[in-house]
């Protein structure tokens, strides 16, 4: 058995900016802007708001949502990560969703700090990193046993940036991680509820929470991901985990190979291979739906289970539904924020197509994408008899292999900043996450001046 949980702690301990590979810090670039963005969208949200309002938080050292209203760092880390994962338009990697746990984390305990933006990073790294080795220790999907992975991973990885903003010692990093993992939680069961953003808020909050108890001498056990009765072991669907290789952390680095996903629609991202086909497929045979007699979405049998709502009647349950995702391709002509509304949602045309829709589970998996078959396609039957058929969509729009470009991920924040009613500069703020590295101090950063300085 290697000793997973320290050899980690040892990782985020002696993890510096210069040891980071170029191309990582790129993606922790985009990391940053694009979850700032999805969060600015989601301060609105229901979740969000409810969420402050029941914690009514004192002022403190962060700032909130990037307003003018404060908190402590941890309660600051909970409200800000609900708000970015309140619209599930936070980007996609190492099975979950690892910005909208590590940024909201990092900006709180980083304004608390007194952090330099290169510390910010390297905070990053570390928790993409200790996310991405115990996500590749598992080879089932945690999904199949009812585990939100970003809940249950999330937690553990903000412990490791936060223990690496402190600068703890590699005993106190192991702790934090040890920390982390006894406050793993979320289940999918609450998909499609105010409960799935509050995962991950949750997780970004435990992260602060960890570090800090690790810092002033909260002892956890130095074995507490590899142990028999430990993380990996409870979690693991069908106990196939591996507590024995070596640890890759610091030298495969995931950030540079497996990147990130930035979504191009606010729909949960086991939609978007189909949609991406819909949408192709629209745009070059345009139908109404009147004229349509059935249509099928071939996907994964992971992502049928993921999309648990077949009939949805509010924008969030419509996140998670393939049927609404196809119906809102044909009825608008797009699935975007503006039809995430219960509203929209609930339009009879829309209720009445999706009753048409079916899902098809392909069990054949995709040989280096776990969790995803070989491609998804979608087929338009009409009821004039002619059949449409999407390409077979491998590679997802915003994808590593498909990534969107800087213009791209500006105007997917300009968007994002607007419905969100910023006040700010928007551009200023993305500016600024884009070159993270380059910041002197977090409280040069446009609307977190409130901070320690």
């Amino acid at each position: 058995m290697t000793d997973i949980t320290r050899e980690l702690g040892a990782f985020v301990a002696g993890l510096t900016y210069d040891k980071i590979p170029k191309a990582a810090v790129e993606v922790i670039h985009m990391g940053f802007a694009d979850c700032v963005g999805v969060m600015l969208a989601g301060r609105d949200e229901p979740p969000t708001k409810i969420l402050k309002d029941v914690l009514a938080p004192p002022a403190g050292t962060s700032t909130l949502m990037f307003g003018a209203q404060t908190a402590s760092a941890s309660d600051a880390a909970w409200i800000n990560g609900v708000a970015a994962h309140a619209l599930d338009f936070d980007d996609v990697a190492i099975k979950g969703h690892p910005s909208t746990i590590l940024v909201p984390a990092i900006i709180a305990e980083a304004q608390a700090l007194g952090s330099t933006g290169r510390e910010m990073v390297t905070a990053y790294a570390a928790g993409y990193e200790v996310w991405a080795e115990l996500a590749r220790r598992d080879p089932d999907h945690y999904h199949t046993k009812g585990w939100h992975p970003t809940g249950i991973l999330g937690a553990i990885a903000s412990a490791a940036a936060c223990a690496s903003l402190n600068k703890l010692n590699a005993e106190q990093c192991t702790m934090a991680i040890a920390l982390g993992a006894s406050q793993s939680a979320g289940i999918m069961a609450n998909f499609g509820t105010m409960t799935k953003p509050f995962h991950a808020g949750r997780s970004a909050q435990s992260g602060v929470l960890a570090a800090r108890l690790a810092k002033a001498g909260f002892t956890s056990s130095l074995d507490a991901l590899e142990h028999p009765q430990g993380f990996l072991s409870a979690v693991s669907p069908n106990g196939r985990f591996d507590a024995t290789s070596a640890v890759e952390a610091g030298k495969i680095w995931k950030l540079a190979v497996t990147k990130l996903s930035v979504k191009k629609y606010p729909l949960c991202f086991c939609t978007h291979r189909a949609l991406d086909g819909m949408l192709d497929l629209v745009a070059e045979t345009p139908v109404t739906a009147d004229q349509i007699e059935s249509i099928t979405a071939v996907t994964s049998r992971r992502n049928t289970k993921v999309l648990r709502n077949h009939q949805p009647q509010t924008g969030l349950e419509a996140k998670f539904s393939m049927q609404f995702a196809m119906a809102s391709c044909v009825v608008a002509g797009r699935a975007g924020l503006t039809e995430l509304v219960d509203d929209f949602v609930i339009r009879q045309d829309v209720q009445d197509l999706m009753k048409k829709i079916s899902v098809q589970a392909d069990d054949a998996e995709h040989p280096t994408m776990p969790g995803y078959s070989p491609f998804d396609q979608v087929t338009v039957k009409l009821k004039n008899g002619q059949t449409l058929q999407s390409k077979e969509v491998v590679t997802v729009r915003g994808g590593p292999d498909f990534p969107l470009n800087r213009e791209q991920l500006w105007a997917k924040f300009d968007d994002c900043a607007r419905v969100g009613n910023f006040e700010g500069s928007a551009l200023k703020l993305f500016d600024a996450f884009m070159a993270l590295d380059q910041v002197a101090r977090v409280s040069d950063i446009p609307s977190l001046s409130s901070g320690k300085k």
